[in-house]
């Protein structure tokens, strides 16, 4: 089915769906055959600039918040799809407020995927991040638990009323709050680039290749499968000489260190998930433990073949050296700054 036809007459729910995920998916349906697009967030201001950024009357706007299932259930509605991508995801703000991560990434989550079941909609899709596989920070074990809640509901769902599925990405170029337009906006200012460890590997994938995993993951998805697009990575020190050589700058850099709650390298499919992850070429699927709560099976019968498996990470995956890096940043296209 081609994308533009995977919506025809249906109504898409987008939480979180002022950010640079949501704008990216109304460029590419709004003029479709899609019946409604409604996006849910808290952010007003962010609202009216979208609404008139685009002034079309296929997209519906409600203000509310994931973290109050009076509000979910207001909007949900009448919504055939959703694509959840309401979250808190700054490691920093995080670390200082997990409690509100707790709030935003998990609850939230789980009032847009129990509200979804009671008003029938066919698929949801929730949006994870690399930073939950072996979490370290609370940002990842908030989205950690995020995707063991989406699982958990989709054990309960009978037959296939409503399909939930996670896809897990990582570092996305260019969105909202990322690094590259904290580069860009440096280079700008004609400052150094501030950067932690600049032998730091992670993964990259445009807005575009985001916007593709969910469409993959809403087209292949069974209950409770988690996909992963395979992506290149490289390290920081590529990306800010790659950046410099984009924007034709001398490389100016200012090394700070790593800060807390930041890996060397990301996983994105842990060595545990690849004992049951199917290769589909440019992606990954892995399949929901389906476990019962027969607790013999988990303490008396192993796995052996476990120690014969590596995890999916950004030291592992194709290097992108500097053009390799540059033509990415050229694919990415212009991001506001």
């Amino acid at each position: 089915m081609k994308n533009e036809d995977i919506f025809k007459d249906k109504v898409l729910l987008i939480t979180g769906g002022t950010g640079s995920f949501g704008n990216k998916v109304l460029k590419r349906f709004v003029d479709s055959s899609i019946k409604e697009i409604r996006i849910l967030s808290r952010d007003e201001k962010k609202q009216d600039d979208m609404r008139k950024k685009y002034m079309n009357d296929k997209i519906k706007f409600y203000i509310g918040d994931v973290r109050d299932l009076a509000s979910v259930d207001n909007v949900m509605k009448g919504v055939d799809y959703v694509f959840q991508a309401a979250a808190l995801k700054q490691v920093p703000s995080c670390e200082f407020f997990p409690m509100e991560a707790v709030k935003t990434n998990i609850i939230g989550t789980d009032n847009v995927v129990s509200s979804a079941i009671k008003n029938g909609v066919k698929k949801v899709i929730c949006l994870s991040t690399d930073k939950a596989a072996y979490p370290i920070n609370a940002m990842g074990m908030s989205k950690a638990l995020m995707e063991k809640a989406a699982v958990a509901r989709a054990r309960t769902v009978a037959g296939d009323a409503t399909t939930i599925c996670v896809t897990r990405y990582g570092n996305v170029m260019g969105s909202r709050g990322s690094v590259i337009p904290l580069f860009y906006n440096l280079i700008k200012e004609g400052k150094p680039l501030t950067i932690t460890n600049p032998n730091m590997t992670r993964f990259m994938m445009t807005l575009e290749d985001a916007v593709d995993l969910v469409l993959f993951a809403f087209e292949n998805g069974k209950p409770g499968d988690l996909f992963v697009q395979k992506a290149p990575a490289a390290t920081i020190q590529t990306l800010v000489e790659a950046i410099c050589k984009h924007k034709e700058v001398p490389v100016n850099t200012n090394i700070i260190g790593t800060r807390h709650g930041e890996k060397q390298a990301e996983t994105l499919v842990t060595r545990e998930e690849m004992m049951r992850a199917e290769d589909l070429g440019n992606y990954f699927r892995v399949s929901m433990d389906d476990r019962d709560l027969n607790y013999g099976k988990y303490f008396e019968k192993g796995q052996k073949a476990l120690e014969e498996i590596t995890e999916y990470t950004s030291d592992n995956t194709e290097r992108l050296d500097v053009d390799g890096m540059v033509k990415l940043l050229i694919k990415m296209g212009e991001i506001e700054v």
